[in-house]
């Protein structure tokens, strides 16, 4: 009996880890973002569609069938297909569907990259520069000379004038940094 309550309180044990871990998971603000990137791509997939519908199709159909899905290959004649799109006999090759679909992904890459990806790469490029620019600077520029710099400078050249080596202690002083000190 006892070992069945241990092996009860373990399972509990271990749904409340798996629980605490997903709020953890939903916590973070990576969902959020994915929630929103899911419902904008949804909604970029129907402009797609439409672009694909109302100028691609049209470009291809002055060359021949206006829609993409008629385009097929008979394996096995004869090919012939219910008005519903079932097939009665034969094997056919839809091969225009595949070209449809793949135009569409070409498109959709195509917007993606040049519309979202390219432009957010060259911020984050020119982001970057400014803060090496900045970094740089900091650098390059001298550290400023603070009073607590000037009073040390002082006692130290104080100490040096009764040791008798004044005019070296100030030549060191100036040449070393105030963390060198």
């Amino acid at each position: 009996m006892t070992r069945r309550v241990t092996e009860v309180s373990k399972t509990k044990k271990e749904a409340a880890s798996i629980l605490d871990g997903f709020k953890a998971f939903l916590m973070r603000g990576n969902v959020i973002d994915l929630a929103v990137a899911v419902v904008i791509g949804a909604a970029f997939t129907n402009i797609v569609n439409s672009v694909v519908k109302g100028v691609i199709n049209p470009l291809v159909g002055a060359f021949g069938s206006q829609n993409l899905d008629h385009y097929s290959v008979c394996l096995k004649d004869p090919c012939k297909m219910a008005a519903d799109g079932t097939v009665k006999s034969g094997v056919p090759i839809l091969w225009g569907s595949v070209v449809g679909s793949a135009l569409q992904f070409l498109i959709t890459a195509a917007v993606v990259y040049f519309l979202m990806v390219l432009p957010m790469a060259k911020y984050l490029a020119r982001q970057e520069a400014r803060k090496k620019a900045r970094e740089g600077q900091a650098a390059n520029e001298p550290t400023p000379v603070t009073e607590v710099d000037v009073l040390q400078d002082i006692r130290d050249l104080l100490v040096a004038q009764r040791n008798g080596s004044a005019d070296s202690a100030v030549t060191q002083q100036r040449t070393a940094g105030p963390d060198e000190r």
